[in-house]
């Protein structure tokens, strides 16, 4: 959430950061409902005030034994007033809240400007496009091969868009999810942490989901809770509306997850295999830290993730998203694209974000500054890895000419 305040003092700046994301926030709209609601809290206030004055005077009128039947009656009024003030207050507070609420966060400085992924800068490459002496085949054709997935039997029983792994298929994904595990905790001491698949609506409105997103998530009706879209949602929530202690930063916790996501519209879009899903496992690393170290914590996170990728000597490249392709909450995105040489294309494994103190302010994560006075820290996370764009990658890469994989030299790099 960005601060009102902020609203006020750079309207032309967060007007910019609402077109540049492709946003339809009325940033006129909020500041005229903020300059009311300041008037009101002005009169407000003063009507207290002249309700505390009138009370002294009513008491030392008794004390004197004199006549407050005036002043009591002026109170009558005066309380009648504020209560209907005080009532216009709330019901404006809940318009301003959810009207802030659609306020994307603002891009930050030097982050490209562009309305779309075209807009997108590589900033890095790493490894070579693997070249083979037979015509290479796509994950889909492989893994059916070597029965390493029953994609009909998912959609028998939940629809497209839920895959079966089977035997080596389910073997191989449990396989690199302890592996991402293990490298982040024990390489980058990061804290393992096993969450709830299941959170509330305000959780969602603290990472940013809601409501922007709702139509794109699962969601329980009967108890008003979603399927969570990525760990992030919870993992972050761990710390809602709490005051962290300064010297207990940077926190940083790993979980992994299978993650939900309707993905409303997109369909036809890529759906071949698992290159889009509905239900997906992945890795996900999450940082709290003081807001001098967040542009660090986003280099050395995106680093961790891209050392996955080395370990198995695939081919990728890191993308600077462009304002237009940033995600509602994001300040800063870097994408890392690996390179599936059946299918022939780049595809997105990871995603690792700098929100600022964007989240924070809307989930009430602080600590305690050196000053002593708490303060909101910043958020970041990123996938360490997603498994199906990373199965897809590795089965492509790792295929043989008679169509089978080489398993063995896959398990070596998790060994």
């Amino acid at each position: 959430m960005i601060d009102i305040r902020f609203i006020n003092a750079n309207h032309k700046l967060v007007k910019a950061a609402v077109q540049n994301k492709n946003e339809k926030a009325d940033i006129d709209s909020i500041m005229a409902l903020d300059e009311e609601r300041r008037g009101l809290q002005f009169v407000f206030e003063n009507l207290r005030k002249l309700q505390n004055q009138a009370s002294q005077e009513i008491a030392s009128i008794k004390r004197a034994k004199g006549d407050a039947s005036q002043l009591l009656q002026e109170m009558g009024e005066m309380a009648a007033e504020v209560k209907n003030l005080n009532q216009k207050l709330a019901e404006i507070n809940q318009r301003l809240e959810a009207m802030l609420l659609g306020v994307p966060n603002i891009p930050a400085a030097g982050v490209p400007v562009g309305k779309d992924e075209s807009a997108n800068r590589v900033v890095k490459s790493w490894g070579e496009k693997p070249e083979f002496d037979f015509e290479a085949k796509d994950h889909l054709t492989i893994a059916e091969a070597n029965d390493l997935l029953d994609l009909p039997r998912g959609a028998k029983i939940s629809g497209s868009g839920f895959p079966v792994y089977k035997g080596l298929g389910a073997q191989l994904e449990r396989a690199l999810i302890n592996f991402m595990l293990n490298y982040h905790i024990h390489h980058h001491h990061y804290t393992e942490v096993s969450v709830p698949l299941l959170v509330n609506r305000q959780t969602m409105i603290g990472t940013g989901q809601l409501p922007k997103l709702e139509d794109d998530m699962y969601h329980v009706d009967l108890d008003d809770l979603f399927l969570i879209p990525t760990a992030e949602v919870p993992v972050t929530n761990l710390y809602a509306n709490e005051v962290l202690p300064g010297d207990s930063l940077p926190i940083k916790h790993v979980a992994y997850s299978a993650c939900f996501r309707r993905e409303a519209g997109s369909y036809g879009k890529d759906t071949r295999g698992l290159q889009r899903l509905h239900q997906f496992n992945k890795v996900e690393i999450v940082r709290f830290v003081k807001p001098e170290e967040s542009q660090q914590a986003l280099d050395e996170m995106v680093q961790e993730a891209e050392r996955i990728l080395q370990a198995f000597g695939l081919h990728y490249r890191v993308v600077e998203l462009a304002t237009g392709d940033l995600s509602f909450a994001s300040e800063h995105t870097y994408d890392l694209e690996v390179w599936a040489p059946g299918t022939g294309r780049y595809l997105e494994v990871s995603s690792v974000s700098c929100f600022g103190d964007f989240q924070a302010r809307r989930a009430g994560i602080r600590y305690r500054a050196a000053d002593g006075k708490p303060a909101f820290l910043h958020t970041l996370n990123g996938s360490g890895l997603a498994t199906p764009r990373l199965m897809i990658a590795i089965l492509e890469h790792y295929q043989k000419q008679d169509g089978g994989v080489h398993f063995k030299d896959i398990l070596k790099v998790m060994l």
